[in-house]
C-alpha cells in the first residue's frame, strides 16, 4: 500500500479551486518532487497532506490514516521542514532538539540518544551548546531537517528546503536526503530548483491547480523531447 494515496483530490475557497481533482501516490521510501510555480496549488495540497487542512472533497490517505477524520493520527506520523526553517536562534543546538523532542513525545532518553545519533551524522557534536542564530545558514538547514526526523516518521515533508544557500551546500544537503530515504523515511519535497527535480525518483508538475505531469525525471525528459527538467516545466508552462 502506498504511504500516500490521493484520490479526487478538491480544494475550494468560495468559488476559486486550488486543487482540482489531484490524484497520485507515492511509495514508502520514495523521494517525490512536487513542482509547481507559485499560486499552482502546491502548498494547499501540503496542508492537506499534513493534516492542517481538510480537503472540500476526495481521498486522501497518509501513513495509513485518512487525514479528513484523522488529521491528528497523521500529524504524529510525519515531519516537517519549512521554508523559512522553524528552530530557535536564541537556543542552542541542543535546546532545540530536547524541544521539539518534546513536542513529538518522545522521553528524554530517547530524545538523548537520536540528538547524538543526528549530530553524529552531520559532525556537529562539538556545536551542540552553541546558539543557533550564531551557525551558518548550511548547518541550520541540516539542523532543521534532522529535528524534522528526531521522532523517526514515516513520511517528512520538505517546502523548499534549500532556498538561499550555495550549490555545494544544497547537494550536501541533498545527500542526507538519500541517507534518509534509504533509511526507509519517505521525502517529500518542493522546490524550486529545477536541477534538484532530477534528485527525485519522481515528480509531478502542477499547473492551476491541476496536476499536468508525473513521472520519473528521466520518463518526463523523453516525453517532453527537453535536455532537462527545467526545459520540461517551461514547456509545460507555456502550453
Amino acid at each position: 500500500m502506498p504511504i500516500i494515496e490521493v484520490q479526487n483530490l478538491v480544494k475550494k475557497f468560495g468559488s476559486f479551486v486550488a486543487n482540482d481533482n489531484l490524484t497520485f501516490s507515492v511509495d514508502a521510501g520514495e523521494i517525490y518532487g512536487f513542482l509547481g510555480a507559485n499560486g499552482a496549488g502546491k502548498t494547499t495540497a501540503m496542508k492537506i497532506l499534513c493534516g492542517l487542512s481538510a480537503p472540500t472533497s476526495g481521498k486522501v490517505m497518509v501513513a495509513g490514516y485518512d487525514v479528513s477524520h484523522q488529521s491528528e493520527m497523521v500529524k504524529k506520523r510525519i515531519g516537517y521542514m519549512s521554508q523559512r526553517f522553524s528552530l530557535f536562534d536564541d537556543l542552542s543546538v541542543w535546546e532545540n532538539f530536547q524541544f521539539f523532542g518534546g513536542i513529538y513525545g518522545l522521553p528524554s532518553a530517547k530524545i538523548k540518544q537520536r540528538t547524538s545519533e543526528l549530530l553524529g551524522r552531520l559532525g556537529l557534536e562539538s556545536e551542540k551548546k552553541q546558539l543557533l542564530g550564531s551557525l551558518p545558514l548550511g548547518w541550520k538547514q541540516k539542523l532543521a531537517f534532522s529535528v524534522a526526523i528526531i521522532h523517526e516518521p514515516y513520511i517528512v515533508f520538505l517546502d523548499e528546503p534549500t532556498g538561499g544557500v550555495d550549490p555545494i551546500t544544497r547537494r550536501q544537503f541533498w545527500e542526507i536526503i538519500y541517507e534518509t530515504a534509504n533509511q526507509g523515511i519517505t521525502v517529500f519535497v518542493t522546490t524550486h530548483y529545477m536541477d534538484e527535480a532530477e534528485y527525485c525518483n519522481r515528480i509531478s508538475i502542477m499547473a492551476d491547480g491541476k496536476i499536468v505531469a508525473l513521472d520519473t525525471p528521466a520518463n518526463l525528459k523523453i516525453k517532453y523531447n527537453a535536455a532537462n527538467i527545467e526545459e520540461v516545466f517551461l514547456k509545460i508552462a507555456r502550453s
